[in-house]
Formats: C-alpha cells, structure tokens, sequence
C-alpha cells in the first residue's frame, strides 16, 4: 500500500513553493547571500520546526524565506521541488507563491516570477510534470497592498493561472478580499483561498459566495456544518487537505484524528497535498502513505483521492483526460 500510495499518478494543488526550502539549500543560499540567520545549524533550524499553532510556524517561514535574493535562488528552490514530486508521482503541480513575502524587503517581483517559471518550464521538459502558478494573497497585509500586488502580477499575466489566499487566518476573513477576487476573475484568473483551517465554517461559505473561489484549501473545518458540507459535495468544491500540516499545527492532535476519511465519506472532493513540505515532514508520497495507514484508507479510497486531484486540476478537458488513463491501469486488481 506504501508504494501505491507513493506511486499513484497525481495532482498536487496545494503546496507553497518557499515551503519547500530545506534546511541545507536555507544555510547554503544564506551563505551565498550573506543573511544572517537566528540558528546555528541545519540541526537546529530543524528542531526548530516545533509548533504550536499557524503563527509560530509562519513566523520561522518568512525569516528562512529572507535568503532569497535573486531570480537563480527562486530557480533552485523550484527545481529541488519538483525532483521530488516526480519521485511521489506527481504529473501536474499548481503551485502557491507569496510575491509580497518578497517585494516588501526589496526583491524584484520580476525576480520571484521568472525563477520560479524557469524551473517549471524546464520541470516539464526534463521530468514530465506539468504546472501552473498560483499568486496569493498574505491576508495578514491590507486589501490594498493585495490589490497592488495583482496590478504588479497583471504585468505578467501570462505566467500564473490564478490567485490564492494565504498566511495567517484567524481574525483575516475572506470578506476583506472580495473586491481583489472580483478584480481578479475580471481578469481571467481561477481562484482558490485557505479556509477553514483555523478559521470557522464562515470563512469557507466567504470564500465560495464572496470570493468565488474554485477550491477551498484545507477546509477541515467544513465538515463542523452540516449545510455547508452539503454545498461543497453538491457543487463539487475541492478541498486541498494537507494531514502533515493540520498535525504539524495542532489542528488535530495526531494523524489517527484527521477527518480526511469523514470528508471523503460524505462524498467531498477531498486531494491530499505538502502545504509547506521542508517545514511540516514530508512531501505529498509522504503525506499519502502515512494518511492511508493511519486511516486505514482502502486502495480504492486512495486511488479516489488521486482522482479527485486529476478532477480538481485548472487544465482543460483533454489534459485532464490524459492523466485519468494514466490511472486507469490503478482501477484493476
């Protein structure tokens, strides 16, 4: 079941790219960039990596995030991603950036974008997974500083498929961002928002009826109202669960407690994803294998959960087709 799990061809749709900085490439970068760091070592950043809660973990994540400087640090970051996720089965990866993490102490947002698109283009050509690029949104940050990082975007309109919404969530409804959403799906763009993690139901229903958004990332909270868990199976709204995560911040006390299984028997959408891999333990094969032993997740269930990704995907119907015949040779025996 492991290697089923690791094995499957996927859909990854929520991971934050500056999450998945590990520790060595973190101390080499910084090295090179000349950042000083609060830690020692590569060990003790590790150790480091104990938190109690969303806010604890976001404040270690911006400063390991402070050692990317230039468009070749965003290449390497990326490319070390995506060697993994072809290693876990991923064929398609669309993927969280957070360009204000980056303008607000002076890096180029033309830097963060096109190190990052380098390394997707070349992802595809060299190990077969497709991608797109997600802009969110920091919701800690105004309204008004989202709004300036969308006409910052636009400039490159061509090189990110929809925006997102992140950071910390208590207390930073969605409300806040509908007029930056309206701006956006105006535009074009595909929308999806972190809701329900640590925020109420109320944030996940903002996030359908003022955001529009497509998919709803994390989204455990959902399942605390009954109404709302009916809309999302009725309307087919994705949700990105990410196991390691919920357990890595005390959403849930152990693995074993994740409502996963709850969501996919009420017949959710539910994806199973990283969030911010390097932080949090493991990456998506990791986060498949031990979710499946610790649920007891059947083999149809986990090849369900790959479908669901494949379904949840912002590509058209031919790429989507592709990818389910690929997993078609999962369906028997």
């Amino acid at each position: 079941m492991e290697s089923l799990a690791r094995g499957l061809p996927k859909a990854e749709l929520h991971v934050h790219i500056e999450g998945t900085l590990e520790p060595e490439l973190l101390f080499e970068l910084a090295g090179r960039n000349g950042v000083s760091l609060d830690f020692e070592s590569v060990d003790a950043l590790r150790t480091a990596y104990r938190f109690h809660d969303l806010q604890e973990f976001l404040d270690i994540y911006y400063q390991g995030a402070a050692v990317l400087q230039d468009e070749a640090d965003f290449y390497e970051m990326t490319q070390a991603y995506l060697e993994r996720a072809a290693a876990d089965g991923v064929r398609r990866a669309e993927i969280f950036f957070d360009p204000q993490t980056h303008t607000d102490r002076g890096v180029p947002f033309e830097a963060v974008i096109e190190g990052i698109t380098s390394a997707l283009a070349d992802g595809e050509r060299r190990l077969g997974v497709s991608s797109g690029l997600i802009l969110c949104f920091l919701r800690h940050l105004s309204a008004e500083a989202a709004m300036a990082t969308l006409d910052q975007g636009l400039a490159h309109r061509d090189l990110f498929l929809g925006v997102g919404l992140d950071s910390s969530e208590v207390g930073n409804p969605p409300s806040r961002f509908a007029d930056v959403f309206a701006r956006a799906e105006a535009e074009g763009l595909r929308r999806v928002a972190h809701a329900g993690e640590e925020g109420p139901p109320d944030y996940v229903w903002q996030a359908l009826d003022l955001l529009h958004a497509e998919r709803i990332d994390h989204g455990v909270r959902a399942l605390e109202d009954d109404r709302l868990v009916e809309r999302l199976r009725r309307d087919r709204i994705p949700l990105t669960m990410c196991p390691f995560s919920n357990v890595k911040l005390a959403v849930f006390g152990t693995l074993e407690e994740h409502n996963l299984k709850r969501a996919l028997d009420a017949g959710l959408c539910v994806t199973i994803n990283s969030d911010d891999p390097a932080y949090f333990g493991g990456y998506v094969g990791d986060n498949y294998a031990a979710t499946q032993q610790a649920l007891g997740l059947t083999r149809d269930e986990l090849v369900t959960i790959a479908a669901n990704s494949i379904e949840a995907c912002f590509v058209d119907e031919v790429e989507k087709q592709r990818l389910r015949d690929e997993l078609t040779v999962y369906t028997v025996g």
